[in-house]
């Protein structure tokens, strides 16, 4: 799999709903240890522990409430399998200016997955993100 700065190197990245993205931050670091990677605003963190990685974000769409995301090799070949396997897709597989290549699809149940593709090293701070050095 490639690197890229905009995204943790994590496989699987739990994406967890909070009202107050730097509050649910702040309060994670100090209660379970968790750094903050990368802040994307007031909206959404990356925050890792050892090497694990959790995006924290605003206000998803409820009523999914929290996500997956998960980095595949190749979106469009993972994309065309799922929906083969009957998973709904949400959003197709589309380019984002953090270098990764995404779709989004719902399982059985309802929960939203998004995979990850990384097709370029992006500078968070050419999209608006500010990486966090850790402390």
């Amino acid at each position: 799999m490639s690197a890229n700065r905009s995204l943790p190197d994590a496989t699987i990245v739990p994406v967890l709903a909070y009202p107050d993205v730097v509050e649910a931050t702040d309060w994670l670091g100090v209660a379970f240890g968790l750094a903050v990677r990368l802040r994307i605003g007031e909206h959404r963190a990356q925050l890792t522990y050892g090497d694990g990685a959790v995006v924290v974000a605003h206000g998803l769409d409820a009523p999914v409430g929290h996500s997956v995301l998960v980095r595949v090799a190749d979106a469009d070949a993972h994309c065309a399998q799922a929906a083969a396997a009957g998973a709904r897709i949400v959003s197709p597989p589309t380019d984002y200016p953090y270098g990764e290549r995404q779709y989004t699809a719902e399982d059985v149940a309802g929960h939203r997955w998004t995979f990850s593709q990384t097709v370029a090293d992006s500078d968070p701070s050419d999209w608006g993100g500010e990486l966090v050095e850790a402390p």
